[in-house]
C-alpha cells in the first residue's frame, strides 16, 4: 500500500511522514484528511491535473477522507504565477462558473459524491482586520523571500504587491480551518503548501504532510502543460482529438506520459520503455499511450474508433478519404470574395497567434485543393468546396 502511494511523488515532506501519518491514523481509527486546494481560473482541467487527482483517488479507494478547497476568496486576490507577474483577479461570477465546471468535471477520476467540497470565501471572509494581522504577524518576511519566484523578483527589482505576499499565507490558513492531514499539488505549489505545514504549528495543530506530484510537461514537451499555453490534452476533450494531441508529442515526452498519463501496470510500463529502448518505432507506442489515454477518459470503442480515424485522416495518403470540418462562406465578410492566405489561414485557426501562421504557411505547412502555398499575401478566391489543410491535424472546407 506504501510503495503505490509512494508512485510517482516528486516530494514528501517530511520524508517519513506519509508513514507516520497512515500509522496514525490506523492507531486512532479515523481516515485521514487529504486536501487539494485550487483557484478556478480556467475551467478546464487536463491530464496536468489528472497527475495529482490520480493520487488522491488512491486515498479515496483506501478510504480517507478528500477535500477540495475551492479557493473562492483567493481567486479574488491572484495567485503569484512564477513567472514574475501577478495573475489578474477574478470577478465572483467568474469564481462560481469555473468552480462549478471543475468539480463537474472531477467525477472523471474522483468519487465526488465521497469527496467534501468547501470554498475558502467561507471563513476567509470573515476574518476582520485584527485577525488578519495576528495572521500575518506568525510568518516572517524572510520566509515568504525563500519562495523562488518572490526571491528572484525582489533581487531584479521587479514590482512585488503586497497582496502576493498575503497570498501564501492565506492557502496555509486553509489548512488549519480543515485540519488537513496531507496536502496534494504539483511541485510549483511546495511552498504554498509549507506554509499550511507552518502556521497549522502556529496554532498547536499537527502540521500536515506535503505531498507534491511532479509537473507535467505540455505537448510542445518544454513548458508545463497548462491552458495558457495552448499546449494541453484536456479531459473533455473528444477522443479523436485526444488520439491526434498525443500523437503530436516529441518523442522525448514518451516515457513522462507512460508514468504519468497512463494507467498501465508496472509490468506493462516496463515492457514499452524495454521496447522504446531498444528500436520499436515511437509511433507504435504514442498510439498505445493514445489508446490508454481515451479509455480512462471515455471506453474501448471511443479508442479503438479515434485510432482508425487518425490512420485514415493523417496516414492515408488518399485525401478524398479524409474527413474536413466545414466552414460556412458566410464566416468571411469579403465583398470581392477574396482573402489573403494569411487572412484565412488566421481566421480557421484563431487560437494561433498570425505571426505563427505566417511561419507555418511559409515553412509549407499550408496547402489550399492539395496545392502548397508558400506566401502568406497571396491572395485566394473564397469558393465552396475549396479545401484547406493547414499544419498536420487540420483540415477545413468552405461550403
Amino acid at each position: 500500500m506504501i510503495s503505490t502511494l509512494h508512485e510517482n511523488a516528486a516530494i514528501i515532506l517530511p520524508e517519513n511522514g506519509l508513514e507516520q501519518k497512515l500509522k496514525q491514523a490506523e492507531e486512532e481509527k479515523r481516515t485521514l484528511t487529504i486536501k487539494l486546494g485550487f483557484d478556478p481560473t480556467a475551467p478546464d482541467l487536463h491530464l496536468g491535473h489528472a497527475v495529482v487527482l490520480k493520487k488522491l483517488k488512491q486515498f479515496q479507494d483506501l478510504g480517507h477522507q478528500i477535500v477540495i478547497v475551492v479557493g473562492s476568496f483567493t481567486a479574488r486576490i491572484g495567485d503569484p504565477t512564477g513567472k514574475n507577474k501577478a495573475r489578474k483577479p477574478l470577478t465572483a461570477e467568474d469564481v462560481n462558473h469555473n468552480a462549478q465546471t471543475y468539480i463537474n468535471q472531477l467525477s472523471k477520476i474522483i468519487d465526488v459524491e465521497k469527496t467534501k467540497i468547501v470554498f475558502n470565501s467561507d471563513w476567509l471572509d470573515t476574518l476582520d482586520f485584527s485577525e488578519v494581522i495576528q495572521l500575518m504577524s506568525k510568518v516572517t518576511v524572510a520566509q515568504l523571500m525563500h519562495r523562488n519566484d518572490f526571491n528572484k523578483r525582489f533581487t531584479e527589482n521587479t514590482p512585488i504587491a503586497m497582496h502576493e505576499l498575503v497570498y501564501p499565507i492565506l492557502q496555509g490558513f486553509d489548512s488549519v480551518q480543515i485540519a488537513c492531514d496531507i496536502e496534494m499539488g504539483g511541485t510549483d505549489q511546495l511552498f504554498n503548501c509549507t506554509m499550511g505545514r507552518q502556521l497549522q504549528e502556529a496554532h498547536q495543530m499537527p502540521p500536515q504532510v506535503v505531498m507534491c506530484m511532479p509537473l507535467l510537461k505540455g505537448l510542445d514537451g518544454k513548458e508545463k502543460m497548462s491552458k495558457s499555453l495552448n499546449n494541453i490534452i484536456g479531459l473533455t476533450d473528444e477522443p479523436d482529438e485526444m488520439f491526434g494531441k498525443t500523437m503530436s508529442i516529441p518523442d522525448s515526452l514518451i516515457d513522462e506520459f507512460i508514468e504519468l498519463t497512463s494507467d498501465f501496470s508496472i509490468e506493462e510500463k516496463n515492457d514499452l520503455q524495454f521496447k522504446l529502448q531498444n528500436g520499436e518505432n515511437p509511433m507504435n507506442i504514442k498510439k498505445l499511450i493514445a489508446k490508454n489515454i481515451i479509455v480512462q477518459y471515455h471506453d474501448h470503442e471511443a479508442a479503438e474508433l479515434a485510432e482508425a480515424f487518425f490512420s485514415n485522416q493523417f496516414q492515408n495518403r488518399n485525401s478524398g478519404n479524409k474527413v474536413y470540418e466545414s466552414v460556412s462562406l458566410e464566416s468571411f465578410l469579403h465583398e470581392e470574395n477574396r482573402i489573403t492566405l494569411l487572412e484565412l489561414c488566421s481566421t480557421l485557426k484563431n487560437d494561433l497567434s498570425k505571426s505563427a501562421v505566417r511561419r507555418m504557411i511559409q515553412s509549407g505547412g499550408i496547402q489550399i485543393n492539395s496545392i502548397k502555398i508558400t506566401d502568406p499575401d497571396q491572395e485566394i478566391e473564397l469558393l465552396k468546396e475549396t479545401k484547406i489543410k493547414i499544419g498536420k491535424r487540420d483540415f477545413f472546407e468552405l461550403v
